[in-house]
């Protein structure tokens, strides 16, 4: 490596509501090309504050990985050998043509989440699937079910501007373990403490937040609703609540105060595993110490009737008013306020109203062969790691007789599985457009770094196979200038002075708000133009109740280290983790099951069953087991990824995944 370095500024791109900007350094390999040596966060960006989170900072270390795959590559008596790009797209196009011949557009499917949040290369590339009119696919393996809950009750997703998180003399973190997935959120929390802001973490497990909040509340797993209906009958009570502005800008409250009446202490108590002191605490810090701010987490969410528990916590801000006050109201999101106009974005006009939906929780029913899908791309994300029931999902991406296409930067278990494995440029290797759901800042990055090998941009890929199959979509073939200038194509306040000429010299851009941006000051964005409280919220217990069979609920919330699976192949992010997973297991159930701290044990659901190094720890309480990261099967001790475990079960808003109702036993583990 030689001396000569210089620094760039960039948007990162991965799924995080930070959306830092970077600080890259690059410097020449021994062959003289310009590659990334050294990450940190920019300085003089408002919300990075010149700190790249644990995971990012080793994000050379990825894009250097000596496997990542570089050339485009086809399975061959079961090996992945090296071919052309011409070979590999003139026979994927072929045979997409005989697919659409014989079956049609339906029998094609596209798989892909948040591996980049760039509108370009994560998002517009659809643009090729709905040109073909292709299925469907439903996103919502993450957020679904938090944005049609936020929706019911708001509409359009805000967040009060972290600028203002100091003013809070409340801080709640409900479900949400925010010095890891949230990290930049930190030092204004950190401020607002300073100033004399009390922290209260509300999880099922003692986390990092957990330990650096003043109250760490660990309330039974998807009891949210129960809690915030508790909270909420005692603000009623206590005569906490403002009631000009549940007058002038809400809907409903006379019922919801009804349904909430039943919500005692004691019964909330009773279901949340909290005590009655505890609870009357919560409400109380939230109803006299004003301005009260709560960030929640999608984590609640991953429960059968986690959009109602999700809902519920985030009407509290509505009875008491504290959308009024600046560093008051609640955050699940910050993406509404970004109104750029996506009428075209990845062709979104093409969708037709009587198209095929496929839910992407359910991706191993859509592989089985009587489904009828002949052919699979994969781009940015990693199935065989992260989606439910994945030991299905496995043997579905190894049918012979479908084509799995997988768009990769790392030699996932996914990519292992490709009958076509295309290597595909990461973000500082190609040019795109970042939105952020954690602030207020629209991100740019050039091109930077010539792409290694022959790896080349998602859309790219999908522009030459639409050419080879004769598609006449305009935007498919957009260069970024025509995408960059479509979006800004908008008159919308928000956008007010920002033109694509900013955005490229400028790379991160504040959207044009108030100073004193608050959001649901004077009613709300849904049809009624007010906060909706009814439909009321009420807790319900998981159809997957504990038994005797399956006494343990499983919680599968991320690692400090990994991003869902990206980062799961460096091994220094692994031994950072432990090495391997670990289940962490408290002391009664460890007992109860005939396993020790340090020992592998059987993890069993009515999915499936894997192997787990145990960690006998206090941090969790009787009946749940916590496994942190979605780490690869490869890093595992049974090669297996611990969705082996998850079910396609959909949560009761916005079809989304119930990763953590998972129930399972636990085994010593059986040898020979």
């Amino acid at each position: 490596m030689t001396a000569s370095t210089r620094d760039v500024l960039l948007t990162c791109p991965l799924d995080c509501p930070d959306a830092c900007r970077l600080r890259v350094t690059l410097g020449r390999d021994e062959h003289g090309r310009e590659v990334a040596v050294r990450l940190t966060g920019d300085a003089d960006h408002p919300v990075t504050r010149g700190f790249a989170c644990a995971k990012t900072v080793h994000y050379p270390e990825r894009q250097n990985h000596p496997e990542r795959p570089l050339y485009p590559m086809k399975r061959m008596d079961g090996q992945l050998v090296r071919i052309s790009w011409e070979q590999a797209l003139d026979e994927i196009a072929a045979r997409l043509q005989d697919i659409l011949t014989r079956r049609g557009a339906d029998a094609i499917l596209r798989y892909n989440y948040a591996g980049t949040m760039g509108l370009r290369e994560g998002t517009h590339v659809h643009s090729f699937f709905r040109a073909l009119g292709a299925p469907e696919l439903d996103e919502t393996i993450c957020a679904t079910a938090g944005t049609e809950a936020w929706a019911m009750g708001y509409g359009p997703r805000y967040g009060i501007d972290l600028a203002d998180v100091p003013h809070a003399r409340t801080i709640v973190l409900w479900g949400i373990n925010s010095l890891s997935t949230n990290s930049h959120l930190t030092p204004a929390m950190t401020e607002a403490r300073r100033n004399g802001a009390r922290i209260i973490c509300v999880d099922p497990y003692r986390t990092r937040t957990a330990r650096y909040a003043d109250t760490h509340l660990r309330l039974r797993p998807g009891s949210d609703a129960a809690l915030a209906l508790g909270v909420a009958r005692e603000l009623i009570h206590q005569g906490w609540t403002d009631e000009a502005y549940i007058r002038e800008a809400t809907v409903g409250f006379e019922t919801f105060r009804a349904e909430a009446e039943a919500y005692t202490p004691e019964r909330t108590a009773e279901l949340t595993g909290l005590s009655v002191e505890q609870i009357r605490d919560l409400a109380r810090q939230i109803g006299t110490a004003s301005p009260t701010f709560i960030r929640v987490g999608y984590g609640m969410t991953r429960h059968e009737f986690g959009g109602a528990g999700l809902r519920a916590v985030t009407l509290l801000p509505a009875l008491t008013g504290d959308w009024r006050r600046r560093g008051g109201g609640c955050m699940l999101s910050s993406s509404g306020a970004f109104a750029l106009n996506r009428s075209r974005l990845g062709a979104a006009h093409l969708i037709r109203p009587d198209v095929r939906h496929v839910n992407m929780n359910e991706l191993a029913s859509a592989l089985e062969p009587d489904a009828g899908l002949e052919a699979l791309f994969v781009y940015n994300t990693n199935p065989a790691v992260v989606a439910p029931d994945s030991g299905r999902v496995r043997r579905g991406l190894a049918r012979p007789d479908l084509m799995v296409v997988v768009l990769e930067q790392a030699m996932t278990e996914t990519a292992r599985l490709a009958d076509y494995l295309l290597p595909a440029t990461t973000f500082m290797e190609h040019a795109d457009v970042y939105t952020s759901y954690g602030h207020h800042y629209l991100g740019f990055n050039p091109a930077t770094l010539q792409a290694p090998g022959e790896a080349r941009p998602n859309s790219w890929v999908f522009a030459e196979l639409g050419r080879r199959l004769g598609l006449q979509e305009p935007s498919l073939y957009w260069s970024m200038d025509e995408l960059l200038a479509a979006l800004l194509d908008t008159d919308h306040p928000h956008l007010a002075g920002i033109t694509p000429e900013r955005v490229r010299t400028e790379g991160s851009v504040r959207l044009n708000l108030p100073e004193e941006f608050l959001p649901y000051a004077h009613g709300a964005g849904t049809p009624s133009g007010r906060v909706q409280f009814t439909p009321v919220p009420l807790h319900q217990e998981a159809e997957a109740r504990l038994t005797a069979e399956y006494p343990l609920r499983l919680l599968t919330p991320p690692a400090h280290h990994f991003l869902n699976s990206t980062y799961g192949n460096l091994e220094r992010l692994n031994r950072a983790e432990g090495g391997e997973p670990q289940a962490m297991v408290h002391p009664q159930d460890a007992a109860a099951a005939g396993v020790q701290h340090g020992q592998r044990a059987q993890l069993i659901s009515e999915q499936g069953q894997v192997v787990r190094q145990v960690r006998v720890t206090e941090d969790v309480q009787p009946g749940v087991v916590v496994v942190e990261g979605t780490w690869w099967g490869l890093s595992a001790p049974d090669g297996k990824s611990i969705n082996e475990l998850t079910a396609q079960t959909l949560t009761d808003l916005g079809g989304g995944s119930t990763f953590h109702n998972t129930r399972v036993r636990l085994y010593p583990q059986v040898v020979g």
